[in-house]
């Protein structure tokens, strides 16, 4: 069997280390030139998705590209401390997250995907999927074709093969944050703040995360919430003055925020943040969607590349274990529904829960303190990092011992 694999992200490669592990052909469709991993901002994949990478023999990527985190701590405006929680369930050794650059991941996926043999094809951009029973074929901006026997669309929240699929599909929707990110680098406050700790403040007019690195750098994102920020109105900005807008949303919080904004340097500017609302059809005759094409959560879940990892997975089991492809591709959503789309609405929750609302500061603040008391706690979260696909066959448990590094 051939697959096609549309995007070289995180999802398009994961799926075709999968594939090729068990036994079918894929070749990687990219639209962008190759990347030296470096644009972008940082995120944090947790337990469940490196138990994934695991899985494929590709854990071994994300040493060099990252390094470990394991608690969110999170205050309010003023310093005061809302709550602290553990990253997820760890793995046997120990391990319970990695924070890297997205864009590096991706890269070494992609690497990873060549030198196993894998077909991968940049500058490939697909234009145009036509669908039949017994295959697939699609066009390229060039105008060549390419036919295979199965069609796999990690090509992101505006899917192309989503959209074939099921035209009638839902778009993406906002979710009222706008994002930006940024590193500051040989600072001070990277001493100051606990090793291996995200520090997230909950602003009176934005939400500030910061995490210290191991060469005394300090990475950082900022979410603001308002109306989606138009191409016009983020050219109209050099990222300077993004940064300067940024400093003073910040400036009136207690904590590093402003000093870290200011003295920094933006990777990442005037991102509008989407999640996908559910998804009806995942699949139809021989194609398929993984990752943020099927269920793109809301960054605040913290799950967009550790569900897509699991797809990779859960995907090449079930095309290796069923009968025909459309029994797989049936399986494979009966095996992942329930479980993105209940993180994608928590996700949503986390996003909404960053809006400063009309209750006030010192209201919303207690407020928080209560949910990371008796709501949000590590106990209650389990199910999403503790989860673990499994490549063997047999039932997919929630709560499975994780395998351990280079397993």
């Amino acid at each position: 069997m051939k697959a096609l694999v549309v995007g070289g992200g995180i999802a398009g490669p994961a799926a075709a280390l999968a594939l090729q592990q068990a036994g079918i052909e894929p070749v990687v469709l990219e639209a962008w030139p190759r990347s030296d991993g470096e644009a972008g901002s940082w995120f944090t994949l947790a337990s469940n998705g490196l138990h994934a990478l695991d899985l494929l023999g590709a854990r071994h990527l994300v040493a060099p590209i990252g390094f470990p985190s394991e608690r969110n701590v999170m205050v309010g405006a003023t310093g005061r401390v809302l709550g602290t929680m553990s990253l997820g369930v760890p793995l046997d050794d120990g391990t319970v997250a990695v924070t890297m650059k997205r864009s590096r991941l991706a890269a070494a996926l992609l690497d990873e995907a060549g030198r196993r043999g894998i077909d991968v094809r940049h500058d490939s951009r697909v234009v145009h999927v036509a669908s039949r029973p017994d295959g697939v074929t699609v066009t390229l901006e060039d105008g060549s074709t390419l036919e295979g026997d199965l069609l796999v669309g990690a090509d992101g929240v505006r899917s192309l093969v989503r959209r074939t699929i099921d035209p009638e599909a839902a778009p993406a929707r906002y979710v009222g944050l706008t994002n930006f990110g940024g590193i500051t680098e040989a600072t001070s406050i990277a001493g100051a703040l606990p090793a291996r700790e995200w520090h997230f403040v909950f602003g009176s007019r934005a939400f500030f995360g910061a995490h210290p690195t191991p060469d005394g750098d300090v990475v950082w994102f900022v979410n603001v919430p308002g109306p989606a920020i138009t191409p016009a109105e983020r050219a109209a900005r050099t990222p300077e003055q993004w940064r300067d807008h940024l400093e003073g949303l910040l400036a009136a919080d207690a904590g590093p925020a402003a000093d870290l904004v200011r003295s920094g340097r933006l990777e990442l500017w005037a991102d509008n943040t989407q999640d996908l609302p559910r998804v009806a059809r995942w699949h139809r005759d021989r194609m398929v969607v993984i990752g943020d094409a099927a269920h793109a959560p809301s960054p605040s879940s913290g799950q967009g590349a550790a569900l897509a990892l699991e797809d990779a997975v859960v995907l090449a089991t079930c095309l290796r274990d069923a009968g025909t492809v459309e029994e797989a591709l049936t399986a494979y959503d009966t095996a992942r529904r329930a479980r993105v789309e209940r993180i994608v609405a928590a996700g949503a929750r986390s996003s909404s829960s960053k809006i400063p609302g009309r209750a006030g500061r010192a209201v919303r603040d207690a407020m928080m303190r209560l949910v990371f008391r008796f709501v949000v706690t590590e106990r209650s979260s389990a199910w999403i990092t503790g989860h673990r696909v499994r490549w063997e066959p047999g039932e997919q448990t929630a709560e499975e011992s994780a395998l351990p590094s280079g397993a």
